[in-house]
C-alpha cells in the first residue's frame, strides 16, 4: 500500500467533499486524490504551455504572438475553460 497521511478540514468541507464523491460514485479519499492528480501545478500548465507554443510553431512555421495568446486565453476565460492552477 503506497504511503498515507491525513488531511485536516473543517466539517463543511469534509461534507461537501462527500457529497461531490457521492455523486461521482467513489470515495472521499478517491476523489481527492483524483482531484490532486488531474490539477496541474503552475510548473506543469508552463510546461504544456510552451508544448503547445512549439506544436503550433511546428505546424504554422512561427509561434503565436504575445497579443495572439492573450485573445486565445480571454476566449478561453469568457468560454469558461480557464483553470489557472495560480487561482487555486
Amino acid at each position: 500500500m503506497a504511503d498515507e497521511t491525513s488531511i485536516k478540514v473543517s466539517t463543511v468541507a469534509r461534507d461537501r467533499l462527500a457529497a461531490l464523491a457521492a455523486e461521482q460514485g467513489t470515495t472521499i479519499r478517491r476523489f481527492v486524490e483524483e482531484l490532486a492528480a488531474d490539477r496541474p501545478t503552475r510548473a506543469e500548465y508552463a510546461q504544456r504551455a510552451e508544448q503547445a507554443r512549439a506544436e503550433l510553431a511546428s505546424l504554422l512555421g512561427t509561434a503565436p504572438s504575445e497579443q495572439a495568446e492573450a485573445k486565445a486565453r480571454g476566449l478561453l476565460e469568457r468560454l469558461g475553460a480557464h483553470r489557472d492552477p495560480a487561482a487555486a
